[in-house]
């Protein structure tokens, strides 16, 4: 499914009027879904009380319809409507008729909220284009205070919530909170770019309002999809060993952070690599093959207990031959040494034509070191959080988090690599210009260690020869749907990261039959 632009989605509803489905036509359907929606969402709507908000454009038209369709099923629907509007009269009109009545005064919509089980949002949409004032920041704050003092009021957003900016995801201060965005016909970008969208989007249905299925949309952003996952999932042969299921060296691990070391190479192994291969300072080795026999080890000279030497850059990299992958950087540390054995990889990498993934103080080596940077081969995998991100970028995390997928694609291109920048929306961008976001937010996943077993699972899918994008926007899918199931199993705290491992080949094996996998 493509992400849209404000704009984007204007040309595809004039396109649509060219092939036959009028914008009244549009919707009408729109109405109507998310009225059926919203009765999926809220159960029996009968007696219950809906409080529609009416903006003046199209956002407000679909709310009128909505409005009409939920009071035909006998919900007792009223109308908060600021500005009327010529272009949705006719509308307004027949939800007056089927029933549904208008709060006149708004000084009485304090009264109406408190009695209120659902509040339907059709203000602004995609509209938006100043920030919030009068009438409609005013009830929007009563809106946004009522579902504070209630937690029962049920708070759904047609298409983008008020206030929140379709192509940007900029968040206004009164913006609608919605538990629910009903996205019309295409996601837009808004709802994803942004990380201080997340908590006021809600979750987000996209629903189908009858757009041709012909009809040609020029982004070139999409949401991961499961039913691609299913397309490239590696799958083995019966004549299949472990030389020919990729063979992965993964460089890892401190004295302060040796279940990195564990999480990584565990999360390769849980993804079908073969045979991976942990290179780490040896006074780890004893403690780690205790919980993790499968591995294959590269015990790293030392200075001190846990902290490798300088000779631990040339025992890497004359080890590097035989393999399909590199993973580098998770619980590494940032002494001087560290940063002597990651830049070493990074040329040596070119010289064998290797594929590789730069996880957490890999990448601050990266961005503390610009000579280092600059002689790291193209196509490579980055794996960022906001702050990695921000420090290769020369930004501040505020920055980072206001702009994901522009920032991200525009860097994926300059810097010729493969860019998964993490968080609620993981966005995943090629340096071809591919962009992929992932649609699964997961508080259980906001956890020590789940990065490490992200960064394994991808480096786990290059090593079994999938293309660098395609290992990574697949590696993010699997992490999320082993979280996914984690949270079902012990809720949204309290989620290790160990927790995911033995989730992900019941992942894969649900993608390796996709009769049984349910969206």
């Amino acid at each position: 499914m493509k992400l849209v632009s404000v704009s984007e989605m204007i040309a595809i509803e004039q396109e649509s009027a060219l092939n036959g489905i009028p914008p009244v036509q549009l919707m009408e359907s729109a109405g109507l879904a998310v009225a059926l929606k919203t009765m999926d969402l809220a159960g029996n709507i009968t007696s219950r009380n809906i409080i529609v908000l009416v903006g003046p454009g199209n956002n407000g038209g679909d709310a009128l319809v909505a409005a009409r369709h939920l009071a035909c099923r006998e919900a007792n629907v009223k109308m908060v409507i600021p500005v009327s509007s010529p272009s949705n009269q006719a509308n307004l009109q027949l939800a007056l008729e089927a029933g549904a009545g208008l709060v006149n005064d708004f000084s009485d919509l304090q009264i109406q909220l408190a009695d209120a089980d659902i509040c339907l949002d059709g203000f602004f949409g995609t509209g938006r284009s100043r920030p919030i004032g009068g009438d409609y920041k005013s009830i929007l704050h009563s809106v946004n205070s009522a579902k504070a003092r209630r937690g029962g009021l049920l708070t759904i957003a047609i298409d983008v919530p008020s206030g929140i900016d379709g192509d940007t995801g900029a968040v206004d201060p009164e913006a609608f909170i919605a538990d629910y965005t009903l996205t019309l016909g295409y996601p837009k970008l808004g709802l994803y770019n942004c990380d201080s969208a997340v908590t006021v989007v809600g979750e987000i249905a996209i629903l189908d309002i009858g757009i041709p299925a012909d009809i040609g949309v020029a982004a070139d952003i999409e949401l991961v999809d499961w039913r691609k996952a299913i397309q490239i999932v590696p799958r083995r042969p019966m004549n299949a060993h472990k030389g020919t299921s990729g063979r992965l060296l993964v460089v890892a691990g401190s004295d302060r952070y040796p279940g990195a070391a564990f999480l990584s190479a565990a999360g390769a192994i849980r993804s079908g690599a073969g045979l991976v291969t942990l290179a780490i300072p040896r006074s780890l080795q004893g403690a780690i093959v205790s919980l993790l026999p499968e591995a294959t080890y590269l015990p790293l000279d030392e200075l001190s207990p846990g902290i490798i030497s300088s000779q631990a850059a040339s025992m890497a990299q004359t080890s590097l031959e035989g393999y399909a992958a590199l993973l580098a950087g998770c619980g590494m540390g940032q002494t001087r040494e560290s940063g002597e054995l990651i830049c070493s990889l990074v040329k040596q990498v070119k010289k064998y034509k290797l594929p590789f993934v730069l996880d957490a103080d890999g990448l601050n080596i990266l961005a503390t070191t610009p000579g280092c940077f600059k002689s790291m081969p193209p196509g490579g995998i980055l794996t960022p959080h906001p702050g990695e991100m921000g420090r290769l970028c020369g930004l501040n995390i505020a920055q980072i988090q206001s702009d994901r997928i522009g920032i991200t694609s525009r860097k994926a291109r300059e810097w010729n690599q493969v860019i998964v920048l993490k968080g609620a929306y993981t966005v995943i961008a090629s340096y071809d210009g591919q962009v992929k976001v992932n649609p699964y937010p997961n508080p259980a996943l906001a956890s020590a260690g789940t990065g490490d077993v992200l960064a394994g699972i991808i480096s786990g899918l290059l090593a079994q020869g999938l293309k660098s994008f395609d290992a990574a926007w697949l590696g993010v899918y699997l992490h999320s749907r082993a979280g996914i199931e984690a949270a079902r199993d012990f809720g949204s705290i309290g989620v290790l990261a160990s927790d995911l491992l033995p989730l992900l080949p019941i992942t894969l094996k649900s993608l390796a039959e996709p009769i049984k996998l349910e969206e």
